[in-house]
């Protein structure tokens, strides 16, 4: 069964109103972003810096490509800065227009709709339960052809939270470029990995030009509003093309300077990669524990839980929490998936502890 509506973690306004819980007292638990909000230090050098408003960004945000090109270990040449990564989706899928696009699913659905809006049509190659939401490679493999276009991957994937490492990464890519395949890797939570060289695709750029990666700063670094995203291509003509058709000053003055200051925040980073080590762990192991539960194994910073209770509902937990004012995500709406499994990211500690608690 699936509900016909759910909540995301940024429609707060509609939840106060719906179970009269005021917006500021709800831990949101639905939203995937950092819990330790933005650093100190991009708050006050921010704050101190508000006259870069008088002035036009630079045009082509050379600053703040070669802060992108230190913090990712890339190329200034390969990367392509826009606002946020929902621009930076439409923008690629809009120029490639690919007639048919394979999506690894259940995953993010705006990758869906824009290949929808461009004439094409997207097919879904499901990750099953089965195989505890782990890609099958053989299978894949076998699903791509030269009728596909473009294969779109979440990695870490939205909501499973499961991870395609680089040795298998590099199989796709193989196959994909055999027949003419683009593929768009949406990296926007793999910061959140532990050992991240195992698994981000940016260092296989510089050897297949059919590999477009995507990254974010909403969530690691906790300013979903700030819509700043970036995307690494080793393929020039793509980032030219893209550039051409793009309108300039796409990102403001406050975005570009931000970004400067938090790519290079380390203390905010190891700060935030040593939480989130931490609060998985700790959230995995609680959950395997608790009778009725099952939680699949995490990489990101948010896990996917299936109910395992006869009466027991995604919609049931998600009621219960909220109404305790913590927000979590019913999963129901997702493909393949129903109204057993919900996802929650992980939080300070106090927070997570209440909210197994609540469950």
């Amino acid at each position: 069964m699936k509900n016909d509506y759910y909540f995301h973690g940024s429609d707060l306004e509609e939840i106060q109103a719906k179970y009269n819980v005021k917006a500021e007292d709800i831990t949101n638990f639905a939203a995937n972003v950092n819990p330790l909000g933005i650093s100190p230090k991009l708050r006050k050098e921010l704050s101190n810096n508000l006259d870069i408003i008088t002035s036009y960004p630079d045009r082509e945000y050379t600053n703040l490509k070669n802060a992108i090109s230190e913090y990712a270990s890339t190329n200034v040449e390969n990367i392509l800065v826009g606002n946020g990564t929902s621009e930076l989706i439409s923008s690629f899928i809009r120029y490639i227009s690919p007639k048919k696009a394979v999506i690894i699913g259940p995953t993010y659905s705006e990758y869906e709709h824009e290949v929808s809006k461009t004439g094409g049509k997207a097919y879904y190659l499901p990750l099953y339960e089965d195989d505890d939401f782990k890609l099958n490679i053989d299978y894949l493999l076998n699903k791509l052809d030269k009728s596909t276009d473009m294969l779109i991957v979440c990695n870490p994937n939205n909501p499973t939270s499961s991870c395609i490492d680089l040795v298998t990464m590099r199989h796709i890519l193989d196959a994909c470029k055999e027949n003419h395949i683009y593929v768009l890797i949406d990296e926007t939570y793999i910061e959140f990995v532990n050992a991240i060289e195992a698994y981000s695709a940016v260092s296989l750029s510089q050897f297949y030009s059919n590999v477009i990666i995507l990254r974010s700063t909403s969530k690691f670094f906790a300013c979903p509003g700030l819509r700043l995203g970036y995307a690494i291509t080793g393929n020039p003509d793509l980032i030219a093309q893209i550039n051409r058709t793009s309108k300039p000053w796409m990102i403001n003055s406050i975005a570009s300077e931000a970004g400067q200051i938090m790519f290079r925040d380390k203390d905010y980073i190891d700060k935030t990669i040593k939480l989130i080590n931490k609060e998985r762990d700790y959230c995995y192991n609680a959950f395997l524990e608790l009778d009725g539960f099952k939680p699949y194994k995490p990489f990101a910073n948010f896990m996917l839980v299936k109910i395992n209770k006869k009466n027991l509902t995604s919609n049931d937990v998600f009621e219960n929490a909220i109404k305790k004012g913590m927000l979590i995500r019913d999963c129901s709406t997702f493909p393949f998936l129903t109204s057993e499994y919900f996802r929650f990211c992980f939080m300070k500690h106090e927070e997570n502890v209440k909210l197994i608690d609540c469950i």
